[in-house]
């Protein structure tokens, strides 16, 4: 009966133990989940900040752009008043109501502050803060509308005025073509004092006068067909000077270079003057005047012969209106010049000569040209540097192509090329008789119907067939009415300052100026009687 209670609390002293080791544990477990648990609280704090702002930051630029989105938000409501406001603006002053359009734009400035100072926070706009700015705005376009600045008559308003300043370039720029011709055509007074000067000089100073009689000993060079020959026909003295003195500084053996020169009987005496009072490193020169030339007469010559029709005279002369259907420099009288048009009658002005090399008066030479005169033609008659890189530059620019006999006989596609720098095969020019094709074409064209006037559209038709390409180098074009790549001008042996904006002229332009000037002696007494500077 004893054992019994023993036994019982024998028992109830083992269990004790246990019941104090599982709390035990279970506090320690819960105190390590605690600190787990707040570690991982510290170590994720940091980043949850990081990504915190940058959400935010991302939801801050939603906002903006859905600000700007938005048809119902204020900041797109007070733009579209802004720009509403800027175009009532425009009209108010066209309608000479400078004092609302000083209020539209004060307004405006108040709108945009409002905008900026949103931006530069951060913040959309409330419509409580915007509300006195959106309808003071509103007031003032309603004003706007009962002033007629509507929509519907904004828009005419400003066809009117787009048709106006349409018609106001379009007057201003024939003006501008207009004055432009008159600059390019007028002889500087410069020009003019050194022709008078010159011929004051040829007849006063026998000493000139005996040296051409002694240079025409040497006539026999005139006619060597070993030599190199070039022709230039030009009323100016001066730009005449510049061919031969750039030519003969830049040729290899000046002393082989023959100058043809073929001036009007005005400055024929000026002209003998000016290269008998000037050396040019040993290049032969000669002068002859167009007078002189009997068989030049309007029964041989188409040109002449249109001079005296009296529908021709009112037409280039009497400055008569044709309704402006013909631009002013296609009336020009100097088209119809002989100077011009004696291109077409080399053979006949050098009749000894086989093979020429032809230069405007308005080009400078900055290369040997002795290789022109060893090209090979290959049995054509012109050997030319075509220009028909761009579209504008063939056939078709410059030819009436509604007209049959055009259409007929020549590609409307056929590559252009340009007149200024010309090598002509005088033999093959006589066997073919390239003279009467181009009096054939010109005799066509008494109407102007086949091609308004100058002397390219009929070069173009004569010499159809009969050109031969030469090295885009030997003649650079467009130095007097555009601009020209430096390499180009570089490489070039002939520069052509082709356009109105010759070199001699105030209206030249003024880069390419000196390209031209570097061949003219400024510190020549006549030059500085006359104001060439």
């Amino acid at each position: 009966m004893r054992r019994r209670p023993a036994d019982f609390r024998k028992s109830v002293r083992r269990r004790f133990p246990n019941v104090i080791w599982w709390t035990l544990l279970g506090i320690v477990v819960l105190l390590f989940i605690v600190i787990l648990s707040k570690e991982g609280q510290l170590e994720s704090r940091p980043a949850i900040a990081k990504r915190s702002y940058k959400h935010d930051r991302i939801m801050e630029g939603l906002n903006i752009a859905d600000e700007m989105l938005s048809a119902d938000s204020v900041t797109r409501q007070i733009n579209d008043q802004i720009s509403l406001a800027k175009s009532f603006v425009v009209i108010a002053k066209e309608s000479n109501n400078l004092q609302f359009a000083w209020e539209l734009s004060a307004q405006i400035r108040n709108s945009q502050i409002l905008l900026s100072g949103a931006a530069t926070r951060r913040t959309p706009l409330t419509t409580s803060e915007s509300e006195t700015v959106m309808r003071d705005m509103a007031l003032l376009l309603y004003q706007a509308q009962q002033l007629h600045y509507d929509s519907a008559t904004m828009i005419m308003r400003l066809k009117a005025k787009i048709q106006a300043l349409e018609e106001q370039m379009g007057s201003l720029s024939e003006k501008s073509s207009k004055h432009g011709q008159i600059a390019a055509e007028e002889v500087p007074k410069s020009l003019y004092c050194l022709g008078v000067r010159l011929t004051s000089k040829w007849f006063g100073n026998l000493t000139l006068q005996s040296k051409l009689n002694e240079r025409k000993q040497i006539s026999s060079k005139l006619k060597d067909n070993s030599l190199y020959h070039f022709c230039v026909f030009s009323d100016n003295i001066l730009a005449t000077s510049v061919v031969v003195n750039s030519t003969a500084l830049n040729s290899k053996n000046p002393d082989r270079v023959v100058f043809h020169l073929v001036t009007d009987e005005i400055n024929y005496e000026a002209m003998k003057a000016w290269f008998s009072m000037n050396e040019f490193q040993g290049v032969t020169v000669d002068v002859q005047k167009l007078e002189d030339f009997k068989w030049l007469n309007a029964s041989y010559v188409p040109v002449l012969k249109q001079l005296e029709d009296s529908e021709t005279q009112s037409y280039y002369f009497s400055g008569n209106d044709d309704g402006s259907r013909t631009p002013i420099k296609f009336r020009n009288p100097k088209y119809l010049s002989m100077l011009n048009h004696l291109r077409f009658y080399i053979p006949e002005v050098f009749p000894a000569l086989k093979k020429v090399v032809f230069l405007d008066d308005d080009v400078v030479v900055q290369k040997d040209l002795s290789g022109l005169f060893s090209i090979d033609l290959n049995g054509n008659v012109n050997g030319a540097v075509e220009t028909c890189m761009e579209t504008f530059h063939r056939y078709h620019k410059y030819l009436n192509y509604s007209h049959p006999l055009i259409r007929e006989h020549f590609d409307p596609d056929a590559c252009g090329w340009a007149f200024g720098m010309n090598v002509f095969d005088l033999v093959e020019w006589r066997k073919i008789n390239v003279t009467g094709i181009y009096h054939h074409w010109q005799e066509r064209n008494v109407d102007r119907t086949l091609w308004k006037l100058g002397t390219l559209p009929p070069g173009l038709l004569t010499f159809y067939g009969l050109t031969a390409p030469l090295d885009p180098s030997w003649h650079v074009l467009g130095l007097g009415y555009t601009n020209v790549n430096p390499q180009l001008i570089e490489k070039g042996a002939v520069l052509h300052f082709n356009g109105n904006s010759k070199p001699w002229l105030k209206i030249g332009i003024e880069k390419y100026k000196p390209l031209w000037e570097k061949y003219v002696d400024f510190s020549f007494p006549l030059l500085q009687q006359c104001n060439f500077h």
